[in-house]
């Protein structure tokens, strides 16, 4: 890691939390991801995550005057990105990605718990938090993945015959990967490297070193559709018992493309 980077984003975060502090309504900020309690992923390639919490009614004037953010460096690009909040990027390179919510919508809002940057001293901790199991991922049974990642490969295939590679392409190579890097983790046992709850593909090679090494052969390109989903049918029947009638549906699919492709 460098260490003078990670100095740099924690100083600016520290900034933003001065800046809401001296705005006159703002409540708290909240660090998340690598700018919140896994700091030790902060690096020259990380952005800064994070929540400002402000008075009721008060929400519209942060995200109409971001006034707040550019007397601290200014700003070379936003744009709104979701109704609560930018994406921005600071005239030094520092990148941004963040929300502003009023307290009783935080309770609403599903995220992982953060670090508390800055907060006023009537707020309270505990309402910061997110609520009980909002940030748990769902949980699939094997039978509900393997499912999935047939059908993907299935419709991925007939649309791929009809010559809608860019559709195939990301029924194959991305809906049906998805699903296979979930059932991956159901065989592999996991390394201690963080586990994004909103995001499963973040560190999966960190994760599942062993798993990860097949991608390649999962997402070979625009024009390998169906190598890619020969690929992921292989590995899935080496992991579980694969419905034979879907088995021969896709391997059809596949061999018609070949033979039209002579």
């Amino acid at each position: 890691m460098a260490t003078g980077t990670q100095e740099i984003l924690l100083a600016r975060l520290d900034a933003i939390g001065t800046s809401l502090a001296r705005s006159g309504h703002g409540l708290a900020l909240i660090g998340l991801g690598s700018a919140g309690l896994e700091l030790d992923r902060l690096d020259q390639y990380s952005d800064l995550d994070f929540f400002a919490i402000v008075e009721t009614g008060h929400k519209d004037n942060y995200l109409e005057n971001l006034a707040w953010l550019s007397s601290i460096c200014p700003i070379a690009f936003a744009y709104r990105n979701t109704r609560d909040g930018f994406k921005l990027l600071f005239q030094d390179g520092v990148f941004c990605e963040f929300a502003v919510f009023e307290m009783p919508e935080l309770r609403h809002i599903p995220f992982a718990p953060g670090r508390i940057v800055w907060k006023n001293n009537g707020t309270p901790e505990t309402l910061l938090l997110p609520e009980p199991n909002q940030c748990a991922a769902a949980e699939h049974s094997i039978e509900w993945l393997a499912g999935e990642v047939l059908t993907n490969l299935y419709s991925g295939l007939c649309r791929n015959s009809r010559g809608e590679k860019l559709s195939a392409m990301r029924f194959i190579q991305v809906y049906a990967v998805d699903r296979l890097l979930e059932l991956s983790a159901k065989f592999e046992t996991g390394t201690a490297a963080a586990r994004d709850s909103f995001a499963f593909e973040r560190r999966f090679e960190q994760r599942y070193p062993a798993s990860a090494q097949a991608l390649p052969d999962f997402i070979q390109g625009y024009e390998r559709n169906v190598q890619s989903a020969l690929a992921i049918l292989a590995f899935l029947a080496r992991h579980v018992e694969v419905n034979p009638a879907m088995r021969r549906a896709i391997e059809d699919l596949c061999t018609n493309k070949e033979r039209g492709s002579r």
